[in-house]
């Protein structure tokens, strides 16, 4: 039996709940993320903006310069958590195998399914109509056979669209689709692909996998596969993620050792905070530092026991920034990550309770 694999995307997410909520900033070009006059940078943007030129990672000065006149709002993760909460829950209307890539995004398998007469196309409907309806945002759809060509497919029609690949109809759709637009195909190996003459999804197809290991090594087997459609990825509704974080850069430059461990406290409890809706635990936890001139060290710290404890956490910090230069020299950036994360009920089934 074919699967059946919906990707939902919501459109412009974080700055689709900021004009939910702020009707004042509806139709116009807001870019949520750093001020302006700040070294931060775009989170998102509305569609509005985008037209300007602007997108994500764009350092928020850069945007300025494209459109003056939009308005620049912080993230309020509170307000985007409840509204993916509540879009999850309408995701479990339908299934239970539901796999979240991000606030914004999740995969969902559908094969077995009996909801609108088992059709994948029309529970998407229904499911991007419920979150409209409910949540008052839109939501793009892509619907395949695999992860890789929901995905792909859930670009197609944005924003608030569907798309449908079925079985037999990939290799067409790829063909001509531009190389860039593949999954897994970053800005680096697109200029490599473009540099050797691949420049669509046929250009791909007709290298072979001697000539792909060749070129791309250990990666060849994904980029043969994917130009013909084949994507075994099972939807995991246990993934779990490798390494959560957040890290700032600041306006000024940092100078005094008392100040820049406040604001790495400060990082870590927004982490930890996120770590705990997921109800994740950690074994390392790892600071960045980014030196005035650029340059950036890490300074990591692993234990058997969790590390991801508020007290534990706090003192972490002080001995990791210890190990830097931090206090000698001027610091532009600070970032907290934790990693080695485990479900807090494995953690506590395995009898580890006593090592808090």
């Amino acid at each position: 039996m074919s699967r059946k694999i919906i990707h939902v995307d919501m459109d412009a997410f974080f700055a689709a709940v900021e004009q939910r909520d702020f009707p004042e900033f509806k139709g116009r070009p807001l870019v949520v993320g750093g001020q302006p006059d700040s070294r931060g940078v775009v989170a998102t943007c509305s569609y509005e903006a985008r037209q300007f030129g602007i997108h994500s990672a764009m350092p928020s000065s850069r945007a300025y310069k494209l459109c003056p006149h939009a308005v620049f709002v912080r993230p309020r993760f509170s307000a985007y958590k409840q509204a993916s909460q509540a879009i999850h829950n309408i995701f479990k209307e339908y299934t239970d195998i539901i796999e979240p890539l991000s606030l914004d995004e999740a995969y969902l398998d559908v094969s077995k399914v009996t909801l609108c007469n088992g059709s994948a196309t029309l529970m998407a409907e229904e499911i991007r109509s419920k979150i409209h309806k409910s949540i008052h945002l839109t939501a793009s759809a892509g619907i395949s056979y695999n992860k890789f060509l929901a995905k792909l497919a859930s670009d197609q029609n944005k924003p608030n669209g569907q798309f449908v690949i079925k079985p037999g109809e990939a290799i067409n759709f790829l063909r001509s689709l531009p190389i860039g637009r593949f999954y897994g195909v970053g800005k680096v190996t697109e200029a490599k692909m473009h540099s050797l003459g691949i420049n669509t999804g046929g250009d791909l197809k007709n290298k072979s996998m001697n000539r792909l290991q060749q070129y791309f090594g250990s990666a060849a087997e994904y980029y043969y596969e994917i130009a013909r459609g084949i994507d075994h990825r099972e939807v995991s509704s246990h993934r779990v993620r490798k390494s959560l974080g957040s890290e700032t850069t600041f306006q000024h430059d940092l100078v005094d050792k008392d100040e820049m461990l406040s604001q790495l406290k400060k990082l870590s409890e927004e982490v930890l905070t996120s770590l705990s809706v997921r109800n994740l635990l950690a074994h390392t936890i790892t600071i960045k530092v980014k030196y005035s001139d650029f340059t950036q060290v890490t300074r990591s710290y692993t234990s058997d026991s969790v590390v991801s404890v508020d007290n534990k956490t706090t003192d972490l910090l002080s001995v990791l920034l210890s190990k830097t230069e931090a206090g000698n020299r001027k610091v532009r950036l600070l970032g907290v990550s934790f990693s080695n994360l485990i479900n807090n009920n494995d953690y506590f089934d395995s009898g580890q309770l006593q090592l808090f």
